[in-house]
């Protein structure tokens, strides 16, 4: 039986209704379950999460914000698709900003921190065991969050939070090749020793080392779809 593309929102938060849509949607889009190029008919998904279209609509809006969603003129709102240049671009970002982040949390994370950190370790190690890549997309975003929070820089730690979005999208597809995550470990391990280490230059171009392989995987992942 296959997975349905959109589950009825349950109302068992206090996140207002828009919210939940708008996570909905942007799951389905993240694990593909609504295709890159795919027309998103406001009817038609607001009938699959059980809702009116106007959340629906809004959600849509914030996609397009967020580059999940691309509108056409006169022709509608469509799933984007995920362009070489994107992931160059984006992973160009974000190396540069995690490599940042991870040499100020080497001057500046606490034992606590580190101790976290260390934790964060354990937890990827038992999850890459068990081959569940959301789990595992869930341990790498905490892992990564753990270091944002100890460079103490809120402004970086804000853009960081808004490229997340955008990495999102990306990490299920890299985490998911062959031997990727066993590796993606070992460059979390070698970054928290230098960060344990005080070690700025070497967390900071370890940090953008391990980006840079993540996007390696993703572009070979891409290849790989076209061959």
């Amino acid at each position: 039986m296959t997975e349905p593309r959109l589950v009825p929102i349950k109302l068992d938060n206090y996140k207002p209704l828009r919210e939940m849509v708008f996570e909905s949607l942007r799951e389905a889009i993240i694990q593909g379950r609504l295709k890159p190029g795919e027309r998103l008919m406001e009817i038609q998904l607001a009938e699959e999460m059980g809702v009116s279209r106007t959340p629906v609509r809004e959600a849509i809006r914030k996609l397009e914000l967020e580059g999940f969603v691309v509108m056409v003129p006169r022709k509608g709102a469509y799933v984007a698709g995920i362009s070489v240049k994107d992931i160059v671009d984006v992973f160009e970002v974000r190396a540069a900003l995690e490599a940042l982040a991870a040499g100020l949390a080497a001057e500046r994370a606490t034992e606590e921190e580190l101790e976290e950190l260390e934790r964060s370790l354990v937890q990827i190690s038992e999850v890459t065991g068990r081959e569940d890549i959301d789990a595992l997309v869930e341990t790498d975003i905490n892992f990564h969050e753990l270091i944002y929070k100890a460079c103490r820089n809120e402004r970086l730690v804000q853009i960081l939070t808004h490229l997340k979005e955008q990495i999102t999208r990306f990490r299920t597809t890299s985490l998911s090749q062959p031997g990727r995550s066993k590796h993606a470990v070992e460059e979390h391990r070698k970054i928290v020793e230098a960060i344990s280490d005080r070690n700025v230059e070497l967390a900071s171009t370890l940090a953008r080392e391990h980006i840079e392989n993540a996007e390696q995987s993703l572009l070979n992942a891409i290849q790989g779809e076209k061959e």
